[in-house]
């Protein structure tokens, strides 16, 4: 098979690879807000209504889960870092289904000459 200008799967492969540029900040790991109760008896959140939010990324390091303490003023950068790792995932795998769509199809071809 020849590589066709306006090929749809070199052209997605292409954009993707392209956007990969865009994930160098990406971090691994779960994004996770938890709301929960402070102690303090006087506090707002002590009757279970108004709760405090904290933030968290759960990474898998070297075969245990780690949990990381986020400030609540760097939780949007981090949740759009998981995101962004996620991202690359999905486009790492459409990647590879495209090459191993092409591969086994000019093997096909191969074959058949």
């Amino acid at each position: 098979m020849v590589d066709m200008p306006g090929d749809h799967d070199l052209d997605l492969r292409g954009r993707l690879i392209r956007s990969l540029g865009v994930l160098r900040e990406m971090l691994p790991g779960s994004f996770v807000e938890r709301h929960r109760k402070c102690g303090k008896p006087n506090c707002r959140c002590a009757d279970g209504k108004q709760l405090h939010s904290e933030f968290q990324v759960s990474v898998l390091l070297e075969g245990k889960l780690k949990t990381f303490h986020i400030p609540a003023e760097l939780a949007e950068e981090a949740r759009s870092k998981v995101e962004m790792h996620k991202r690359f995932q999905e486009a790492a795998a459409t990647i590879a289904h495209i090459n191993l769509r092409r591969f086994l199809q000019r093997k096909g071809e191969k074959e058949k000459s």
